[in-house]
């Protein structure tokens, strides 16, 4: 004969509340994150929605969630009317791409050195680049102006690269540092015995290991560049070298009236590349950040 004990009856009734409780924490977790969806993408809807709409639409007092007629001649006008939209969107493509190619180059070789090398400033060194990102823009547009100034870059495309690279170069050093600090040190070790230089290791074994940390990099060079608005605006005064953001906003903003449903047009298409580019490379940008935070530590 058996007897049941009430720890017996209270393990399966713990299991049963337990199991209860489950569907309700998901469902809480799944409302949460969908209010949080909901309040991220309204921005975007709402941005394709007024593009959408009609000039008097987009301009009511009284707005609509959605356009009562669908009206494209906001994106047609982008290209054909006499806004420079095209000559600001190559501008872009040419000085973001340059940029962060000439960024993830330089941060590469730096580092390299931060991680690798054994010279007595290397701390004191790697600590200065990291304190040049507490400095905001703004206290870096004048000695910048100056500097392009002395130099005759001024509403030049080679003016903005130099100053595009030397905003992001202090993150991408910093975190392909992170990067060659999870190399092990015995493969380099091994190329060296087979004969290949510093330079050989670097760009044929460190490298190639890397990846992720290269394109993570570039990705943020290239959204920085993007989006930059003070730098152009400061020190381009011509609209055939004139990027998206100042572009966009002396076209669209005026002095008694903006037009927001060009100014919508134009947003969505600026940022269709942001989107694309993170999308394509949104696995080797994730693994790169997770990499580069755990190598770090």
């Amino acid at each position: 004969m058996t007897t049941v004990t009430d720890t017996d009856t209270a393990a399966p009734a713990r299991t049963y509340r337990t199991r209860r409780r489950l569907p309700i924490a998901r469902a809480v977790v799944i409302v949460v994150v969908a209010l949080f969806a909901v309040w991220t993408l309204w921005p975007l809807y709402w941005m394709l929605s007024t593009s959408l709409k009609t000039s008097r639409e987009a301009t009511s007092l009284t707005p609509t969630v959605w356009p009562h007629s669908l009206d494209g001649s906001h994106y047609t006008g982008l290209f054909t009317g006499s806004l420079p939209f095209t000559n600001y969107f190559v501008n872009s493509i040419f000085t973001s791409l340059v940029s962060a190619l000439v960024a993830v180059l330089i941060s590469t070789l730096a580092g390299y050195s931060f991680s690798r090398g054994g010279y007595r400033l290397n701390g004191a060194l790697s600590l200065a680049v990291l304190a040049t990102q507490m400095l905001p823009l703004v206290v870096l547009i004048a000695p910048l102006y100056l500097l392009l100034l002395k130099a005759h870059l001024l509403n030049t495309y080679l003016g903005l690269v130099i100053g595009y690279t030397s905003f992001g170069i202090p993150f991408g050093a910093w975190m392909m540092k992170g990067f060659f600090d999870g190399v092990p040190r015995e493969i380099e070790e091994a190329a060296r015995v087979d004969g290949y230089s510093r330079f050989g290791i670097l760009f044929r074994v460190v490298i190639p290991l890397s990846v992720p940390g290269l394109v993570t990099t570039g990705v943020f060079v290239f959204m920085n560049t993007w989006n930059n608005l003070l730098y152009p605006l400061t020190l381009i005064n011509s609209d055939q070298k004139q990027t998206l953001p100042p572009g966009l906003l002396q076209s669209f903003s005026g002095t008694f009236k903006t037009d927001w449903g060009g100014m919508m047009a134009a947003s969505i298409v600026t940022s269709l590349p942001l989107v694309i580019a993170f999308f394509l490379v949104q696995r080797s940008m994730v693994r790169g950040l997770t990499a580069g935070a755990l190598a770090g530590t």
